[in-house]
């Protein structure tokens, strides 16, 4: 048990020290004493303070949550309330100065009331108020307070190691959070109403010129002798469209603050798509790459389709896995540490230190209290991955890798568009949600691109937008009681300059980027939801801020996520 001097019990050591020096000094026995005494009664309040907490402990000081679930799930930007009690079973009441959450840096946690009192064998109910500006799995760890003695003049602190799980999803998908997973909710019907594809039909789409791999029955030889060049028929049939949404987590799209990086703009964009498509009733796929393919889900449709795909926006983008992550073995271990000890019934005494494959064995037999059933990350070896997954299961988050790799994130996501352009059912509509392929990497889209078209699949593609994360505030909102650091000052003056030029940086790559796609046939569209989303959990924070941005508030999604190329007037053969 640890103990901290209040500011009284501070100055008077400090008084008692200088006193006993002066006595020494002038040689009177009496200041001595004096000085001496003073000192004496801070270390019997010391050891009062020890008793009195320590009785509390052993008779029973515990925190519950009010509900009986250990997850809870929600939408992004929204602000939830859990309902938390302190029990107090001694005799004694017993008195907190500070309240505070233990929980993900992915939410904002406030708690009421943050100081207050105990009483004997009496409860406190705590409100914990939590804000959640990004989408994930994340958790509320526990209460920690701190607990003055009878005399008042030490503070013990005191964690209650209670998870709880927050899911917070995507909000244009927040309908997918009170459908059923199973049974009636599987057998919906499809809605919307069925589009035009390409193919073997009987209306006449249009004339075009001939390219390889057309067959020659569809030659329109009558309009190939007046035009003086070879023309194809080409027929359409009534079909619901098969849309594939392939997005881009590289780590680099995760830089900014919390709830405005490109990222999670990214997201809130694949999730408006997916849940605009599958209530058409068209069947609808993800793929999700970075510099691996993390994950591909064949198109389909219904309420299950819905459910798949939200889990994989969950999940997909997080940054547990070796790759992605910016700790090591050792790191990991060091937060397992951290958060097993107080769950652990001999807190980890039986485990030595540097014997990870001991805390591994005891890691995953401690996940049965986790409110996360997760699939174990990324790991160099099998003990790195259990410890990883102990970290997944209880929304435990590691940072980002600093650095990106573009070149291998290119390379995958060509091989996506790849398979998507060999598999079944062929696409007709392909959004890419992601940064533009390096430069060496163009042929190769410009390839797979051309094969796409030549199937008759539309391909939209939505570069990442930086500027809701270039502007302030940069940093979360600092709490009333923190000191302001002495470096604070320069980190204002210099935030500005530098997310000006980091600015006109990207505002100069997404310029060059567009015309690159432009060119190669893709259409590319603006994420219009950008600016809202960033936003969405509330302008409080936003309105704080000693500068706002330039640019206008715009409209929340896509007014029209998909708007084919004008047709030609169809010749007769």
């Amino acid at each position: 048990m640890q103990l901290y001097p209040t500011r009284p019990a501070a100055h008077l050591a400090i008084a008692s020290v200088m006193v006993s020096a002066v006595g020494v000094l002038a040689g009177s026995p009496l200041v001595i004493g004096w000085g001496g005494s003073i000192l004496l009664a801070v270390a019997v309040a010391r050891a009062v303070t020890l008793v009195s907490v320590a009785r509390i402990r052993a008779a029973g000081f515990e925190m519950l949550w009010s509900h009986s679930r250990r997850m809870l799930r929600t939408v992004r930007g929204a602000q939830i309330e859990i309902e938390a009690e302190v029990r107090n079973r001694d005799t004694l009441a017993a008195r907190y100065v500070k309240l505070r959450a233990l929980a993900s840096p992915n939410v904002e946690v406030e708690l009421d009331p943050p100081a207050g009192e105990v009483a004997a064998g009496g409860r406190l109910k705590v409100k914990v108020k939590v804000k959640t500006p990004r989408v994930g799995q994340h958790g509320v760890y526990g209460l920690a307070l701190e607990v003055r003695g009878a005399p008042g003049m030490f503070e013990v602190p005191l964690t209650f190691a209670n998870p709880y799980g927050i899911e917070v999803a995507p909000r244009p998908m927040s309908a997918y959070l009170q459908v059923g997973r199973g049974g009636p909710s599987m057998l919906m019907a499809p809605s919307g109403k069925a589009g035009k594809m390409r193919g073997d039909g009987n209306s006449l789409r249009e004339l075009r010129e001939h390219q390889p791999g057309d067959p020659f029955r569809r030659i329109a030889w009558r309009a190939t002798a007046r035009r003086g060049k070879l023309l194809v028929r080409e027929f359409e049939r009534e079909e619901r469209d098969v849309v594939w949404i392939v997005l881009d987590v590289s780590v680099e799209l995760w830089a900014g603050p919390v709830g405005r990086a490109p990222l999670d703009l990214l997201i809130d964009e694949a999730a408006a798509l997916v849940s605009r498509h599958l209530a058409r009733g068209d069947r609808v796929g993800l793929a999700v790459y970075a510099a691996t393919q993390r994950l591909v889900i064949p198109p389909d449709g219904g309420a299950g389709q819905g459910h798949k795909i939200l889990h994989a926006l969950l999940t997909a983008a997080s940054t547990l896995d070796a790759s992605r992550s910016d700790l090591d073995e050792l790191d990991v271990a060091v937060r397992v540490i951290e958060h097993l000890r107080p769950l652990d019934e001999r807190g980890l005494s039986d485990v030595r230190r540097g014997d990870l494959d001991r805390l591994a064995q005891r890691a995953d037999a401690m996940r049965h209290r986790a409110p996360f059933r997760v699939r174990p990350p990324e790991g160099k070896t099998e003990r790195e991955s259990t410890l990883r997954r102990y970290l997944a299961a209880f929304g435990i988050d590691s940072p980002p890798k600093t650095n990106g790799d573009r070149a291998l994130s290119s390379d995958s996501l060509v091989r996506s568009l790849s398979a998507i352009a060999a598999g079944k059912p062929r696409a007709s509509l392909i959004f890419v949600l992601g940064g533009a392929p390096e430069q060496s990497f163009l042929p190769a889209l410009a390839q797979v691109v051309g094969r796409l078209r030549r199937l008759g699949t539309h391909v939209s593609w939505s570069l990442p937008i930086f500027e809701p994360s270039l502007s302030p505030p940069w940093t979360a909102t600092k709490s009333t009681d923190e000191e302001e650091s002495p470096t604070e000052p320069l980190y204002d003056a210099v935030a500005p300059a530098a997310a000006a030029a980091v600015r006109i940086r990207s505002a100069v790559a997404s310029k060059k980027a567009k015309v690159a796609l432009t060119k190669l046939g893709i259409r590319v569209e603006h994420l219009r939801s950008a600016y809202r989303a960033a936003t969405i959990e509330g302008q409080a924070v936003a309105s704080n801020a000693t500068e706002t941005t330039s640019e206008p508030a715009r409209s929340v999604r896509h007014e029209q996520t998909y708007e084919p190329p004008a047709k030609k007037p169809a010749e007769s053969p």
